[in-house]
């Protein structure tokens, strides 16, 4: 049976399946892509609910396992050499676990990179900017009497429903025929930015055809339906 008491975030919310990828997460939009991700590949995980509007997330076990302070972050009991493994960033996580199970993350080289890319694109602008809407519009923000920083976030996220647009032509999904990490990534911030950001209407999102295509597609995946309540609040 692994030992995971070298990490200390094991203290505080304890491995009753040592034996498993250790999730820490809560099913924010960063969050579910890992729970997707483990859910499609069928690896065995246990997860652990961080609950980060009690900022648990800032505790010294959890910043312990990320120093950053954001969720999710993993524990792989049989990481490389058959050593535990430590890891935090959702796109580095994506792209450990595609490695580990061989799926969603094409072998042939060139396809391995163009998903990357799409990957990257995710975690450097559909996150950051959708966030940017959210608080903006819903949250703190939206009391603010300057709407100009409202109104650059939504400009820039109409760009890149746009650019997802125009990527999913004739595609039904990022990589074309085969579904990936790309697509993983960015589900659950396209979902967010409609949904509980209340934004459908701010980014004209039904006057796209594509995008909401692709979105659909997505959450009828029965993997994606669960990993989007994991984990759950008991």
């Amino acid at each position: 049976m692994p030992d995971l008491s070298a990490f200390p975030i094991t203290a505080r919310w304890p491995a009753r399946h040592p034996d498993r990828i250790q999730l820490y997460s809560l099913n924010t939009p960063n969050g579910v892509k890992v729970s997707i991700m483990l859910e499609e590949t069928g690896l065995a995980y246990e997860p652990h609910l961080v609950d980060i509007m009690r900022d648990e997330n800032r505790t010294p076990e959890f910043l312990s396992l990320n120093p950053n302070g954001k969720i999710p972050a993993i524990i792989d009991p049989d990481g490389p050499g058959g050593e535990p493994l430590g890891l935090f960033e959702s796109g580095a996580i994506l792209l450990y676990l595609a490695d580990k199970s061989g799926m969603f993350l094409s072998s042939d080289p060139v396809l391995r990179w163009e998903t990357i890319q799409w990957v990257f694109f995710q975690m450097a602008s559909i996150g950051p900017m959708f966030g940017q809407v959210g608080f903006f519009h819903k949250f703190a923000g939206r009391e603010y009497e300057d709407k100009r920083p409202l109104n650059r976030y939504v400009d820039e996220s109409r760009r890149l429903l746009g650019v997802l647009e125009a990527r999913l032509d004739e595609r039904p999904w990022l990589m074309g025929e085969d579904y990936s990490i790309a697509d993983i990534a960015t589900l659950g911030w396209v979902r967010n930015l409609v949904g509980f950001y209340e934004a459908r209407d701010l980014v004209h999102f039904d006057e796209l055809s594509n995008v909401p295509a692709w979105l659909e597609r997505g959450l009828a995946r029965p993997a994606v339906e669960r990993g989007l309540l994991i984990p759950g609040r008991g």
